[in-house]
C-alpha cells in the first residue's frame, strides 16, 4: 500500500468527482449522487472478502466522503470485513489524541455494527519507523503504536499491520526489526492482537530476509500480511514512494515465501485489460498459491490504480477475485 505525494487540490477534486459519477461540484463534502450498490454477498468455503480502506483514500482525503462512511460503502459494495488505515483519521493532528482515538473506536464500532461487518485489522502508518538505528526513536515508535493496538482490541480486530522501515543494511535492519517486533508482539499478546508485517518496500519486500526475521522472533502472534504488489526494493533518489522502482523482488516468489506465516492477505490491483484481468498480476497464480498454502479467511481488496475511479477499480478487483476463486483447482 503506497503512501503517495498527491496531486494538486484541483486535479484531486476532479478525479474524486469523476469517481462517484457526479456532474456538478461537491456540496458540503458529500456526494450528490448515490454510489453503486452490489446485491451479491460472496460466500465460499475457504475465503471471505474484505475491503482495505486505502482503496478509497482519495475520496476520503478530498473530503468527498468521511472516513466514518467506510463501513457503509464496504457494505454497499458487497464486502463483509473491514481493514482500516490509521492515517486516514488524522489522529496525530488532533489537539487531544486520546479523545480522537476514543471517537475513532466508538464511531467505527457503531458503523460496523450497523452494517453487520467484521472489524479485521488496522494498518498503522506514520507512527515512527521501527527499524531505524536510534534505539530512542525505535522505542518512541513502539509506544506510538500502542494506541492503535489498544484500539484494535476494543474494536474486536484480530491484528494490526505495521511497517519495518529504517536502515537499509540487511544485518542491522534484521536486528532492529526483531527488537521492535518482539516488543510489539509481547505488548499485543495480552490483548489477543497479532502483529503483521506487510511487504511494503525496501528490505521489508525482501521476503526471504523478512521470513528469517520472523522465524527468529518465533512468536505465535507475529506473522505476515502478503500483498500481491509492493515488492520494490529501492527507488530513484532513495524515496519511499512515487519515484521509479530500480529493483523489484519477484512477486510470486515473495508471496509464496510469506504465505506460511500469513494471517491476512491483500489482493492488490492497479489496472485491468478489456477482459477484466489485472495487467501486472496473475490473479489465478496468486490465489492458487494462497489456497495451496492452507490459508483460510479474508482476502482484502486493495485497489491502487489511477485509470479507473476508486469505485470502479474496487468493484473490478472484487469481480476478478471472485471469478478467480471460483476457478481454483
Amino acid at each position: 500500500m503506497k503512501r503517495r505525494n498527491f496531486l494538486s487540490k484541483t486535479i484531486k477534486s476532479s478525479i474524486a468527482l469523476y469517481t462517484i459519477g457526479l456532474l456538478s461540484c461537491k456540496n458540503n463534502s458529500k456526494p450528490l449522487a448515490p454510489f453503486k450498490k452490489i446485491n451479491f454477498n460472496f460466500n465460499h468455503d475457504l475465503f471471505k472478502l474484505s475491503l482495505a480502506q486505502w482503496s478509497i483514500h482519495r475520496l476520503i482525503e478530498d473530503e468527498i466522503i468521511s472516513p466514518y462512511e467506510f463501513a457503509k460503502f464496504a457494505k454497499n459494495w458487497g464486502f463483509s470485513g473491514l481493514e482500516y488505515v490509521s492515517d486516514l483519521y488524522q489522529i496525530n493532528e488532533a489537539s487531544n489524541k486520546l479523545n480522537a482515538i476514543k471517537k475513532f473506536v466508538s464511531k467505527s464500532n457503531e458503523q460496523s455494527n450497523q452494517y453487520n461487518l467484521e472489524n479485521l485489522l488496522i494498518m498503522i502508518d506514520k507512527e515512527g519507523d521501527l527499524s531505524v538505528q536510534s534505539k530512542n526513536k525505535r522505542d518512541m515508535a513502539i509506544i506510538n503504536h500502542h494506541k492503535w493496538i489498544d484500539a484494535a482490541a476494543e474494536m474486536g480486530c484480530h491484528s494490526v499491520r505495521i511497517n519495518l522501515f529504517g536502515v537499509n543494511d540487511p544485518i542491522s535492519w534484521a536486528e532492529y526489526s526483531k527488537e521492535s517486533l518482539v516488543a510489539l508482539s509481547e505488548y499485543s499478546s495480552k490483548l489477543n492482537i497479532n502483529i503483521l508485517v506487510e511487504n511494503h518496500g525496501y528490505l521489508s519486500s525482501n521476503s526471504a530476509l523478512l521470513m528469517e526475521v520472523l522465524n527468529d522472533v518465533n512468536l505465535p502472534n507475529c506473522g505476515t500480511l502478503p500483498d500481491f504488489g509492493n515488492f520494490c526494493l529501492g527507488r530513484v533518489g532513495g524515496d519511499r514512494w512515487d519515484t521509479e522502482c530500480l529493483e523489484e523482488y519477484d512477486k510470486y516468489q515473495g508471496v509464496k515465501e510469506l504465505l506460511p506465516m500469513a494471517m491476512a492477505v491483500s489482493a492488490k490491483s492497479y489496472d485491468f485489460d478489456p477482459k477484466g484481468q489485472e495487467t501486472t498480476i496473475d490473479y489465478l497464480k496468486m490465489m492458487q498459491m494462497v489456497k495451496d498454502s492452507g490459508y483460510k479467511g479474508y482476502i482484502g481488496v486493495e485497489y491502487e490504480g489511477d485509470i479507473l475511479s476508486e469505485q470502479d477499480g474496487t468493484l473490478a478487483t472484487r469481480k476478478l477475485l471472485i471469478d478467480t476463486i471460483e476457478n481454483l483447482s
